[in-house]
């Protein structure tokens, strides 16, 4: 049986041709890059507020530790040896101190580089990483009251609430996947994972 794509592009007009070859060579260049990233990169980091793509990211990036020095949270540090060709340059790691999500973005404000960049309207709409709840690890859909990653995320209820029953309900389109929830969460592991390709 042949699929879809394959048949448009057997039995379509031209113009079905041409968006099947895009769509192949997109696919392709996109599997290409991530698979460059992780040979060059072999660490998935967590980049700073304002990273651009990680390949261009690695060429502008001096290692300069402006962004870590003027971090408030001490959340950013350098990437360690066996970092691959990313060693030296600044992520978190929101296991030991996540991003606090700071206002005026001072980590971003310190890069001369441009591998940093300032966000056009800042923390609204912008994702360092997708949250994701599990809830069979979570205590409150067990019955136990808790409420701590609500209570502590910096962004607020625009991103975290707690249902009506006391369970934790994340809003997507507020979340900026600092961490701070997956960081504070009593449960081991945590109830909360964020994932880095947003």
């Amino acid at each position: 049986m042949v699929d879809e794509p394959r048949a448009k592009f057997l039995n379509g007009p031209g113009g079905d041709r041409r968006s099947f070859f895009r769509e192949t060579v997109g696919r392709l260049m996109r599997e290409v890059v991530r698979r460059t990233e992780r040979r060059v990169s072999p660490m998935h980091a967590l980049r700073p507020p304002g990273a651009i793509e990680e390949l261009p990211f690695l060429a502008a990036c001096t290692r300069c530790g402006d962004c870590i020095e003027v971090c408030p949270a001490r959340a950013i540090v350098q990437a360690p040896p066996g970092a691959g060709l990313a060693v030296g340059t600044p992520m978190i790691d929101p296991s030991i101190q996540p991003c606090t999500v700071c206002l005026d973005m001072p980590c971003v404000r310190a890069c001369e580089t441009g591998a940093l960049v300032l966000p056009a309207n800042l923390w609204e709409g912008y994702r360092l990483a997708v949250l994701e709840l599990v809830p069979e690890r979570c205590i409150a859909f067990q019955g136990v009251e808790c409420g701590t990653c609500a209570r502590l995320c910096p962004v607020g209820e625009r991103a975290l609430t707690l249902d009506t029953e006391g369970r934790p309900v994340i809003h997507q389109e507020g979340c900026v996947g600092c961490g701070v929830c997956v960081r504070a969460c009593p449960t081991t592991p945590s109830s909360l994972k964020l994932h880095l390709d947003v």
